[in-house]
C-alpha cells in the first residue's frame, strides 16, 4: 500500500522550529556580543531580550512536539534507543566540557610557569616577589578561601540525597508506583532548589572575587557552570513532574524521564569531583572563611 509505514523508525515531517531555533541562538549570540560592547550598541537589551523570548518559546514548541510525538506512539523501540545514544553522547560532550576546566585548574596548580606583567612600560619576573601568590592557582598568603566542611558540604550532601529520591521515583515508575514517581520528583527538585538556593548565598559572602588570580576565576567558572547545569536538570525534573501528573510515562516508555535522570546522576557526579578538586584541595592550608 503506497505510503503504508513498514519500517520502526520514525521520520519527521518539515518543521519550523529548526529554523526559529536557529534564528534564536543567533539573536542570542548576538545581544550577548552587543551586551559586552554596550557602549557601541546602546540598542543591545532589545536584541538580548528578543534571543532570550525565541529560545524560550523555541523551547517550549519544539519540546512540546516531542512529547507528543511520544504519547502519539511514535517512539518505537528503535527510536528511543536511538534516542538513548544520543543523550549518552551529550552527556559525555558535557563531560569533555568540565574536562576543560579541571584541566585548567590542575595544570596551574601542578605546573605554575613564571608570570611576567609590564609594570611603567618593562617587564618583570613576578616569580619570588612579593603579593606574586595573587597570581597563583592557590590562594595567596592572607587570602580567606570558603570552608569546605561548612557549606559545600552540606551541598553535597544534598545532592547525593537527591540521587537517592531521583533513583526511587525511577524504580517506582518502573513498577508501576506512580504515587512514589510524583513523590520522588518532588523531593529531588525541592532538594534541586535547596541547593541552588545555598549556592547563591555562598556567592554572595564568598570572602573573594571573579577576578584577582586564577584560583578565584576557576573556581567561580567550575562552580557557575555547574550550578547552571543543576538549574537546567531541576527545570528538566519540572517537566517531568507535570507529565507525571498527566500521565504521561509508563513501565515501558519513559524515556523522558530516563533522560532527566542521567543527567541529574551526571551533575552529582561532577559536583563530587568539584567539592574534592577545588573546596578541598584547592584550598588546603588557607584560611578559610
Amino acid at each position: 500500500m503506497a505510503g503504508a509505514k513498514n519500517h520502526d523508525y520514525h521520520i519527521l515531517a518539515p518543521d519550523i522550529w529548526p529554523f526559529v531555533g536557529a534564528l534564536a541562538g543567533l539573536t542570542f549570540t548576538s545581544g550577548m556580543v552587543m551586551y559586552m560592547h554596550a557602549d557601541y550598541f546602546p540598542s543591545w537589551p532589545i536584541v538580548l531580550g528578543a534571543g532570550i523570548a525565541l529560545l524560550i518559546a523555541t523551547f517550549f514548541g519544539w519540546f512540546s512536539k516531542i512529547v507528543s510525538e511520544a504519547q502519539g506512539g511514535d517512539h518505537t523501540p528503535v527510536v528511543q534507543l536511538h534516542m538513548r545514544y544520543g543523550m549518552i553522547l551529550f552527556i559525555l560532550s558535557e563531560v569533555m566540557f568540565f574536562v576543560g576546566w579541571f584541566w585548567a585548574f590542575f595544570d596551574f596548580a601542578l605546573f605554575p610557569a613564571p608570570i611576567e606583567m609590564i609594570a611603567e612600560g618593562t617587564w618583570q619576573n613576578l616569580i619570588g616577589q612579593e603579593g606574586a601568590g595573587a597570581l597563583a592557582v592557590f590562594p595567596h598568603e592572607g587570602m580567606h578561601v570558603i570552608d569546605a566542611f561548612d557549606l559545600p558540604l552540606i551541598n553535597t550532601l544534598i545532592l547525593l540525597c537527591s540521587g537517592t529520591t531521583v533513583t526511587w521515583a525511577h524504580h517506582s515508575l518502573i513498577n508501576g508506583d506512580r504515587e512514589g514517581l510524583k513523590l520522588g520528583l518532588w523531593a529531588t527538585i525541592a532538594l534541586g532548589i535547596l541547593f541552588t538556593s545555598i549556592q547563591v548565598y555562598e556567592y554572595a559572602h564568598a570572602p573573594f572575587g571573579f577576578g584577582g588570580n586564577t584560583y578565584s576565576s576557576a573556581f567561580y567558572m567550575a562552580t557557575g557552570f555547574h550550578g547552571f547545569h543543576v538549574l537546567v536538570g531541576t527545570i528538566f525534573l519540572i517537566v517531568c513532574l507535570r507529565r507525571a501528573y498527566l500521565g504521561h510515562f509508563t513501565p515501558r516508555q519513559h524515556f523522558g524521564f530516563e533522560a532527566a535522570a542521567w543527567y541529574w546522576h551526571f551533575v552529582d557526579v561532577v559536583w563530587l569531583f568539584l567539592f574534592i578538586s577545588v573546596y578541598v584541595w584547592g584550598g588546603w592550608g588557607a584560611e578559610v572563611h
